[in-house]
């Protein structure tokens, strides 16, 4: 092809070579904010390292890689031998490698590690976010298993290590080992109380052991070396650990029946499996398996909303990127004020989640009595919004690179295929709205924590305070509830985020929040902020500089 018909101008260049975490003003200022003055310089250090992975050439082709090359399932070797094994492509295990190495997996027992990992996560997830799924489970075990001291003190020490090592072995011969889950069933999905794989106690079997039967509907990341299950043992449904690999070296029965066929997410294994007399230990009492394991589904439910807030923060940078590379109609796209308005809109909308996963991570290094109540409120109602609004932010960030953001080149459509799946895992929406009634219902206190956190910016923005008492007459109005229970929901979360960014934010940040989100000033698509405020200040915030 001649050259004079092939000169290639007015293309972005690919964001690349950046420092994921410094150039997020956001969740660098929530890091400087939530974390004590002696701890910030070594977070800092380790998440721009951490950030400079992220962003740079290498990884990002890991990201790519992971996805465009699929797990695939060996139920049987050559001879003929069960052994349910997945292959993955060595870029995830790179991936995996990394995240586990910078700390992913524990946030547990260190000064301000919870606010530490969730910036990490929240770095790290725009990488590539199939591999955060075991990273998030092998974090969040560690709380259910500590309802058994003893599994604990065996366990905990090998979820937390830095060390990552592939390949199925005997835990107790691994310096790292990685967790999954599988509590669904196709009969019941959420209504894990409908479960029927069964649990059968052994007898005289001295470390509380249990043979497990029958099917579950999605196990994560089946390559992992335990699971927390639930299953009905004779006093009801309860928590148990099972191992892949026994103590002897021998399989554990773990049948995979198939991996699933997904959206996106295509670099994890998402897989059905059949236990048939398959090992268990108990974890927590008979009967007790949902509270047992709900500290875990907390955890979970927070790197949800961490999770989506990553993907919609590489959404709105690779937006704005565009836009300030790409000239239309006489000038730069980011210099257009109706495009201006589009991008500002998104970054509204980043910034908010990522404020909020930095406060909930805070309250959970803070570990009083008072924060416990409040994240039973806000973690649901977070998760709830957050993982909503991911969705229309990547469908929308796409098409600000106009057909270049239809192509798979550009890893928007990756973006938009992941978009979707943090709303689902760890309890749908309509979920996590009953979940939240449910403690308004049951425990008061979670209320007034609730409250009391939103109220510290009263008086601020007047469209904060009139939203505020808006949410307290639907409190207060019990007609109806369940089917109001979305819409309720959706209030208390922009409320708490309009409340955090009039605290934190810079000006032009809260006033376009509270007048959009909050005053009613916008239309039902984004770039229908009120013209008349500072869309180029908050444009320029969200700009990830290479």
């Amino acid at each position: 092809m001649a050259a004079t018909t092939h000169t290639v101008t007015n293309q972005a260049p690919p964001l690349v070579g950046y420092d994921v975490f410094t150039s997020d003003r956001a969740l660098t200022e929530a890091v400087e904010r939530h974390l004590d003055p002696g701890l910030l310089p070594a977070a800092q250090e380790e998440l721009t390292e951490l950030g400079l992975g992220a962003g740079s050439a290498q990884v990002q082709e890991w990201g790519r890689q992971a996805n465009e090359n699929p797990p695939r399932l060996r139920t049987h070797d050559r001879y003929g031998n069960r052994i349910d094994e997945v292959e993955f492509h060595p870029a995830w295990h790179r991936l995996l490698g990394k995240g586990v190495g910078a700390g992913l997996t524990n946030a547990w027992g260190r000064p301000g590690g919870h606010v530490r990992r969730a910036a990490g996560f929240l770095v790290w997830t725009q990488a590539e976010a199939g591999h955060g799924c075991p990273l998030s489970m092998t974090h969040a075990a560690v709380p259910a298993l500590r309802t058994d001291p003893e599994l604990a003190a065996e366990w905990e020490p090998r979820l937390t290590s830095r060390v990552y090592e592939e390949g199925l072995r005997p835990a107790a011969d691994k310096a790292g080992v990685l967790f999954g889950m599988s509590m669904t069933e196709k009969q019941g999905g959420s209504d894990v109380r409908a479960n029927t794989t069964q649990a059968r106690p052994l007898d005289g079997d001295g470390d509380g052991g249990y043979l497990l039967t029958g099917h579950k509907w999605f196990c994560s990341a089946p390559m992992s070396d335990a699971f927390l299950v639930l299953a009905q043992a004779p006093d009801g449904l309860t928590c148990f650990l099972v191992p892949r690999v026994l103590p002897d070296g021998s399989r554990n029965v773990f049948a995979i029946q198939r991996l699933k066929e997904k959206l996106g997410n295509r670099s994890n294994a998402s897989s059905e499996v059949e236990f048939d007399g398959t090992w268990a230990r108990r974890v927590g009492d008979e009967g007790r398996g949902v509270r047992t394991i709900i500290e875990m589904v907390a955890a979970t439910r927070l790197d949800c909303v961490l999770g989506s807030a990553g993907l919609m923060r590489q959404a709105v940078a690779q937006a704005v990127h565009h836009a300030a590379y790409r000239s239309a109609f006489g000038g730069l796209l980011i210099d257009k004020p109706l495009m201006r308005n589009v991008l500002a809109d998104l970054a509204l909308e980043s910034e908010a989640a990522t404020t909020l996963g930095l406060r909930l991570a805070a309250a959970n290094d803070a570990d009083t009595d008072a924060e416990r109540a409040f994240l039973r409120l806000a973690v649901p109602a977070a998760k709830y919004w957050v993982t909503k609004r991911c969705t229309p932010v990547a469908v929308e960030a796409l098409e600000c690179l106009g057909g270049n953001g239809y192509v798979e080149e550009s890893g928007m459509p990756r973006l938009l295929r992941e978009s979707p799946l943090n709303s689902i895992w760890e309890g749908s929406g309509n979920v996590q709205a009953l979940d939240v009634l449910r403690a308004l219902q049951r425990e008061p206190e979670a209320l007034n924590a609730f409250l009391q956190e939103v109220g510290k910016a009263r008086g601020a923005d007047y469209r904060l305070d009139n939203a505020i008492k808006g949410l307290l007459t639907e409190l207060a109005d019990l007609d109806g509830i369940e089917a109001r229970a979305r819409r309720l929901v959706e209030r208390m979360a922009l409320v708490l985020q309009g409340s955090l960014l009039v605290r934190f934010a810079p000006p032009e940040v809260a006033d376009l929040f509270c007048a959009s989100r909050l005053g009613g000033d916008w239309g039902t698509a984004f770039g229908t902020l009120p013209h008349s405020l500072d869309l180029a200040k908050v444009v320029q915030r969200a700009r990830a500089v290479v």
